[in-house]
């Protein structure tokens, strides 16, 4: 399990223009330390950084790459756009203003990962005056879940799509029943695929039900390895069975 310590200056982050910088999408599910552990160490890092900053600060390429300390802006551009696919992040263009139109960007935030079809009712019901919250919070998605959605960001040969995720989600579950971690898991799914991957979610369903490890043993409190004998208690006990079978030899009428 990746974890992720948000460096201090995340308290000091510059902030956007009036009208840019971040904005957090409604209906989160509740902050916890395991809210990115689907996602590989780079963009789990970046978006829990993200996560913890105010409403209006600067998210824009260069900013990040500035302001905390390990990734650079080529980094910080892919990550982005990892966690655009992946549902927690969200950048459009808007025209703003009466009597002089002009265009601004708006970035939003999800700590809780969304759908296309969520982000599309959010931002109609903005454009529309609805509802600034279009639907219930979802039920936060399970470990195993989230485990296959990230699998198209350790290797894109490996995108799944939602449905193959609530499909393959079964599987998955066994996986983590074992006590198998996110990154275990991720190397499985991904490493040695063939060149060309023609579909994602029948070799991910073939790989949960071909590599399962085996089920924990459980071992109980009083059960103990037999401890191997002493050399010495070896060597008494073979002397005494030759003497026995001399003895039984000798013993045999002729």
């Amino acid at each position: 399990m990746i974890e992720i310590e948000v460096d201090p200056v995340a308290v000091c982050h510059p902030t956007a223009a009036p009208g840019y910088g971040k904005r957090s999408a409604p209906s989160q599910s509740p902050r916890t330390q395991h809210d990115f552990s689907h996602l590989p160490e780079r963009e789990a890092y970046l978006a829990a950084y993200i996560d913890r900053l105010p409403d209006g600060a600067a998210i824009d390429t260069k900013t990040l790459a500035r302001e905390q300390p390990r990734y650079g802006q080529q980094a910080v551009r892919s990550a982005l756009r990892k966690l655009a696919d992946l549902g927690h992040l969200l950048r459009i263009r808007e025209r703003v203003g009466e009597g002089v139109t002009r265009w601004v960007s708006r970035t939003y935030f999800s700590r809780t990962a969304r759908p296309v079809v969520w982000w599309q009712r959010f931002l109609a019901d903005r454009r529309t005056g609805g509802s600034a919250d279009p639907t219930p919070a979802p039920p936060a998605h399970s470990i195993a879940y989230r485990a296959l959605a990230s699998l198209g960001a350790a290797d894109k040969r490996m995108m799944l799509s939602a449905r193959e995720c609530e499909e393959l989600e079964p599987l998955a579950a066994g996986w983590f029943a074992r006590n198998v971690t996110v990154e275990q898991f991720r190397y499985a799914m991904t490493n040695g695929l063939p060149a060309a991957v023609q579909c994602a979610g029948a070799l991910a369903r073939r790989r949960l039900v071909d590599r399962i490890p085996p089920e924990p043993e459980h071992v109980g409190p009083h059960r103990r390895e037999a401890s191997p004998r002493p050399a010495a208690d070896v060597h008494r006990r073979a002397t005494e069975v030759r003497a026995i079978l001399r003895k039984n030899r000798t013993a045999v009428p002729g």
